[in-house]
């Protein structure tokens, strides 16, 4: 398996935002393949925007799977 490191730190570069089926948020750098299991956002951007695009809409840090039980638990 061949590794790469990524500048997260570099002002210039481009992140794409990503979201997987547990509805959780990360950035990728947007010059590079999205990894199996996360769905790109629509979101390409600087790392500071796509910082606050995540902070603004992941406002729930629980897994998907997670809430769904736990509101299941509650209507039950």
């Amino acid at each position: 398996m061949r590794t790469t490191s990524y500048d997260f730190e570099n002002p210039d570069a481009r992140f794409k935002v990503v979201i997987n089926h547990e509805e959780q948020y990360s950035i990728w750098p947007a010059d590079l393949p999205v990894p199996g299991g996360w769905n790109e956002t629509g979101v390409n951007a600087s790392k500071a925007e796509c910082d606050a695009y995540i902070e603004e809409h992941w406002t729930d840090m629980r897994p998907k799977s997670l809430r769904e039980a736990l509101d299941g638990e509650l209507a039950g």
